[in-house]
């Protein structure tokens, strides 16, 4: 196990570097002198440009840049923002509650909604399974921004049950300002855990040892617990590690229908107007949860499967 976790941080480390590169570079793929993009267009005298190339270190070459750019965010420094000419870090502190409370909340609402209706769907063959299959299928196809739109219509414009716009204040006022950003952006995920849910479910119905068990008189809700669901939930979980790692990425979609000052928000507009410290930023904190979503599914794939840990 041992040998095994250094292998998987060595591995670890390397993808962060290598996508620290990759994001630090995508400022000088984009067309244009990023000094220019700082001036946000207007004009500037010569003294001015050379001033804005030396604060924030255009002058250098791009390997001091690059170097001095790691440094700095491995101490949680990335530099300050052109938008609102304040530390990139506060800036990400403040709105990283509302985006995980929208994250923790969806993902809540993800691996409820996912396994109830996948294992029913594995359960109950016939017209209930036909339904879950007709609705995850068109869940998953349904992008978020398309049912934040048709949430606000639906539950904010026609009923009035909740509001369109803003966090909210507080717990209760919070979980009722988020519950339709929630949903939007759990729809999809939903429909794609719950058809690997009664996919892996299915498979292991077919299988000899769960004939076996039942022969000998084991009770069903024993088979389903200990001989199903048990060995279904690998793929189970490897799924949900990469849905949960993906929220975060979508919730520039619905934190922007829905007017919410998070993470994904800041993203959009920081990409709108050019701010490539916070762009940066954000995209690295981005990179750092997919991977280590990636290591804490490895982690608990053995003490779900023995022979993984063997192995």
């Amino acid at each position: 196990m041992g040998a095994f976790l250094a292998r998987r941080l060595a591995g670890l480390v390397a993808t962060l570097l290598g996508a620290s590169f990759a994001v630090f570079s995508a400022v000088y793929l984009a067309p244009g002198d990023p000094a220019s993009f700082l001036t946000q267009g207007r004009s500037a005298s010569p003294e001015a440009i050379a001033a804005i190339r030396a604060q924030y270190h255009l002058d250098d070459p791009f390997l001091t840049q690059y170097l001095k750019w790691v440094g700095g965010a491995v101490t949680g420094d990335f530099g300050r923002s052109v938008q609102f000419r304040q530390d990139v870090t506060g800036l990400l502190l403040a709105r990283l509650p509302t985006t995980l409370f929208l994250v923790g909340y969806a993902g809540l609402l993800i691996v409820v909604a996912g396994l109830i209706l996948g294992a029913l769907a594995a359960l109950r063959p016939g017209p209930l399974d036909r339904v879950v299959l007709i609705g995850t299928g068109v869940a998953t196809a349904t992008p978020s921004f398309v049912a934040a739109i048709g949430l606000i219509s639906l539950f904010s414009v026609q009923f009035g049950w909740f509001p369109a716009f803003g966090n909210g204040e507080g717990l209760v006022d919070r979980l009722w300002h988020l519950t339709l950003p929630a949903a939007a952006l759990a729809l999809t995920f939903a429909g794609l855990l719950a058809r690997v849910t009664r996919a892996s479910m299915l498979e292991e119905l077919a299988r000899e040892h769960v004939e076996v068990a039942r022969s000998r008189g084991v009770q069903e809700n024993a088979v389903i617990r200990r001989h199903v669901l048990r060995n279904s939930l690998g793929p189970i979980s490897t799924v949900t590690g990469t849905v949960i790692a993906g929220l975060l990425v979508a919730t520039s979609i619905v934190e922007t229908a829905f007017g919410l000052s998070g993470i994904g928000q800041l993203l959009v507009s920081s990409v709108t107007v050019k701010d490539f410290p916070v762009v940066q930023a954000v995209t690295t904190l981005i990179v750092v949860v997919f991977v280590g979503a990636n290591l804490l599914v490895d982690l608990v794939q053995p003490a779900i499967d023995p022979r993984l840990r063997r192995a």
